[in-house]
């Protein structure tokens, strides 16, 4: 297609866009009087308008029946994580058996790398991405601890080429082949959080089974954001949250996804809790752990049934739009949001977009890094009711969303950025120079 930059082609985008309807069912935040220009949904997403009355039924029977709806209620609380099992199965690529919704992202990576991270003899190492989310650091770090190795030994990160970037997909292939040795688990993000890099996740899977090791992959911002086949591509293990595309709540419910060549195997180690333990056996309260089949074997404790309600509310937005919809207009929203931002003729001394630009290499995020003023052009964007996301030191991220963000969003955010950079004296407005 051949893009345009004028407000009547981003209208003209928008009442062409089969998915247009989908915007209307969510809350818009406001500001400076009218609809904020969101482009935050990497970081949270947008309350669907149906999340209140998914949440106002579960209250409702907790008011009405107690305890009795474990069992009794229309949607019974006992069996409540089982609700969205469809959904998530079709989000993942899975089948039901091979996903959960349960606790929280970073909790459930500890879980499973008690399954699936077993050092033996020599084969101890990681592989994963220089700058991966904090969170995931922080859990493999405490992880190669705890069995006994230096995380500057044990943890080998992937880092981009001189001058570049993001990760080229045959250096990460190269470095697992070159540590196969020692080389026990590889656990990356399957969207690299800062850069929007999506990750060749079939390749590395297949990479890191050919020297005996273990895949796992953190989609908290891949879910809901590119389409994934995890079980055709033979992925071992995955988590993610559900605040982010997912649209669940700030702090929402989390999930997992687990292999059934894995998840078949009970005697495979784990942290049980109840809630993991055989159903026809739970309330007998004996001793001797008995996992549920699949990846509700997992599972520690009961579910946390108001946080599943929201979490389903916009699974259910999911289900009705089909990820490959979504997909189709992502890459048409992104591609065109990239487009306005490179036909403002910023010079890259100013501005440089770090995300890959093929659309196969990312999901709906541009990272800009604003090499001058950069905290400053941020808040100006925020003073004109653009909400982004600033990462230290240098860069803002953009999400434009299929489910809810338009072509005339990212057209108005096009506008206010260049109208930042020219009131900051960066770059004259309509003008390719410096000042």
């Amino acid at each position: 297609m051949n893009f345009k930059r004028s407000k009547n082609f981003a209208e003209a985008l928008d009442l062409e866009d089969p998915l247009k309807s989908f915007r209307k069912k969510f809350h818009i935040p406001k500001a400076n009087g009218k609809d904020a220009i969101y482009l935050c949904g990497n970081s949270l997403g947008l309350q669907p308008k149906s999340t209140k009355d998914y949440l106002d039924a579960e209250l409702k029977v907790w008011a009405d029946m107690g305890v009795e709806g474990h069992f009794k209620s229309p949607n019974p609380w006992f069996s409540y994580h089982k609700r969205s099992k469809k959904i998530l199965s079709e989000l993942v690529g899975g089948s039901v058996d091979e996903v959960v919704a349960m606790n929280s992202l970073t909790t459930n990576l500890h879980l499973l790398m008690v399954s699936f991270y077993r050092p033996n003899g020599e084969k101890f190492k990681i592989i994963t991405e220089q700058g991966a989310f904090p969170s995931d650091q922080y859990a493999l770090e405490s992880q190669v601890r705890f069995h006994g190795f230096d995380p500057s030994e044990a943890i080998i990160e992937l880092v981009p080429r001189a001058g570049e970037h993001f990760l080229r997909t045959e250096d990460i292939l190269k470095t697992i082949e070159k540590n196969a040795h020692d080389l026990a688990l590889v656990m990356l993000g399957g969207v690299q959080y800062y850069t929007g890099q999506l990750f060749d996740i079939e390749g590395i899977t297949k990479k890191t089974h050919e020297v005996a090791a273990v895949a796992g992959f953190d989609l908290a911002h891949a879910i809901g954001n590119i389409p994934l086949e995890l079980h055709a591509w033979q992925v071992d293990f995955a988590m993610w949250c559900g605040y982010k595309y997912l649209n669940s709540g700030p702090g929402g419910s989390s999930g997992i996804f687990v292999h059934e060549h894995h998840a078949k195997n009970f005697g495979l180690p784990r942290f049980a809790g109840w809630w993991g333990h055989s159903e026809k056996e739970r309330f007998l309260m004996k001793k001797g752990f008995i996992p549920v089949k699949g990846a509700d074997g997992w599972q520690l404790s009961n579910a946390n049934v108001l946080s599943l309600a929201a979490h389903q509310a916009s699974l259910e937005i999911f289900h009705e739009a089909s990820m490959e919809s979504l997909r189709k207009k992502s890459i048409l929203l992104t591609n065109y949001t990239e487009f306005l931002i490179n036909d403002l003729g910023i010079p890259n001394d100013i501005l440089e977009i770090i995300t890959p630009q093929n659309p196969e290499e990312r999901g709906c995020q541009l990272s800009l890094l604003i090499k001058k003023k950069g905290i400053e052009v941020f808040e100006m964007l925020t003073k004109k009711g653009i909400i982004a996301d600033w990462r230290e030191p240098d860069v803002i991220r953009i999400a434009p969303v299929p489910l809810y963000n338009s072509f005339l969003d990212v057209y108005e955010f096009s506008e206010s950025l260049e109208t930042a950079l020219d009131s900051l004296k960066l770059v004259k407005k309509g003008k390719i120079s410096n000042y």
